[in-house]
């Protein structure tokens, strides 16, 4: 290659038209995503399998289905959760440019970085505005189901997930500033 191509290349491009490797704060940042989606996660699934959260017995039956669908709903919010928060890593690995074999109708295909990066912040934006209306309103909600030091508790682990959003839109915008410096 001759100079002058190597100078017409991106900053960080490869020669072999693969964008760059992530800096190293943004898989940090990446790996952090599915951390703080976790300790909501493990409240829920305290719930689910019984451990004593603060509530009556009258308002799991009526309001979270325990005893009832409650055992599969409330765990199947949790895999749901976790499963999108652990899509970020997408953003910093391989599968984030090449789509898993194992995929249906996509695997082994190139991802198009367009639909990567829209569905990547649309999700960032939906969770900030979701995060950011229940903190605003979290005086309100529950407060006669649940009191005290439990009340606390679930406040402090349902807290990170207002850095959800914006953490996977700093991922994203690198993730698509990488992936437009390809070679």
């Amino acid at each position: 290659m001759t100079i002058e191509a190597s100078r017409a290349l991106a900053p960080g491009a490869a020669l072999d038209g693969t964008p760059p490797p992530p800096p190293r704060w943004a898989v940090w940042v990446a790996h952090a995503v599915p951390l703080i989606a976790l300790p909501s996660t493990l409240w829920r699934l305290a719930m689910a399998i019984g451990v004593p959260v603060g509530y009556s017995t009258e308002v799991l039956r009526h309001d979270y289905g325990i005893p009832g669908n409650g055992y599969l709903v409330l765990p199947a919010i949790c895999v749901l959760q976790e499963g999108a928060a652990l899509l970020t890593l997408g953003l910093v690995r391989d599968w984030g440019i090449v789509a898993p074999r194992w995929l249906p109708l996509i695997g082994g295909k190139q991802v198009r970085t367009w639909a990567a990066v829209t569905a990547a912040l649309l999700g960032a934006a939906i969770l900030t505005a979701v995060t950011i209306s229940q903190a605003a309103v979290w005086d309100s909600v529950d407060s006669e189901n649940l009191k005290g030091m439990h009340r606390a508790v679930m406040g402090w682990l349902y807290m990170p997930l207002l850095l959800w959003g914006p953490l996977l839109a700093v991922v994203t915008v690198n993730y698509a500033s990488r992936r437009r410096r390809r070679a």
